[in-house]
């Protein structure tokens, strides 16, 4: 029986990453780390209210017998100033990162990254900068095993109201995105479940792009 933590677990992947942990057999126990409660009841499920995600070592108790861990948090270009947009990205995950280090370093985490990202860490892109710093910063952990996920256009299996144009416009044209390949598109539920399975049984590769994740659903 496995001990599963959280952080981003009322956005579109972390609630269906939660939904799988809940109704596996192989999971006792799920903390999820969120910034307000929410109407979730399951004997299986602990909420806990987090104020700060840039610093969780006051959390330690938390992250103690790990056996899994994701984390989900993230913004959408844009929509906060690029300071703000980098703490999200990188800062809350790194912390997110060093308190499983610190209390369960065998533990297994998967990180909801995003395709384009770059270990580079040259690209003008914000988004990619930030994924490939993020992802550089938690594989020098040396965790017990750590995944990087890097979905393309994520289609939302569940209706949600679209964060911006872009995403409209490609929701609509989801038909034509799948004809480009196995690279190019997702649905929430395959992610979900890709990443889900990783963080019981572990992946070929520390990256895991699009294609990659489909094979684990």
């Amino acid at each position: 029986m496995k001990k599963v933590i959280i952080a981003g677990g009322t956005g579109m992947i972390g609630r269906l990453i939660i939904k799988n942990c809940l109704s596996s057999a192989d999971i006792e126990e799920v903390t999820s780390l969120v910034r307000k409660k929410t109407s979730n009841s399951h004997p299986k499920l602990k909420e806990v209210v987090i104020t700060d995600f840039n610093d969780l070592s006051a959390q330690n108790a938390l992250f103690q017998n790990v056996d899994a861990a994701f984390f989900c948090i993230g913004v959408y270009t844009g929509q906060v100033p690029d300071a703000q947009f980098r703490v999200i990205t990188v800062d809350y995950a790194v912390s997110f990162a060093q308190a499983l280090k610190n209390n369960s370093p065998k533990a297994t985490l998967c990180l909801l990254s995003g395709g384009g990202a770059d270990r580079t860490e040259k690209s003008r892109m914000a988004f990619a900068k930030y994924k490939g710093i993020v992802e550089n910063s938690i594989s020098a952990m040396d965790l017990g095993r750590f995944y990087a996920f890097r979905p393309g256009y994520i289609y939302p299996v569940e209706p949600r109201k679209e964060p911006n144009m872009m995403y409209r416009i490609s929701k609509s044209l989801y038909p034509l995105i799948k004809l480009m390949g196995k690279n190019s598109s997702i649905k929430s539920t395959e992610l979900a479940m890709g990443m889900f399975n990783v963080g019981l049984n572990g992946a070929k590769s520390e990256v895991l792009e699009n294609r990659d994740i489909l094979e684990y659903i």
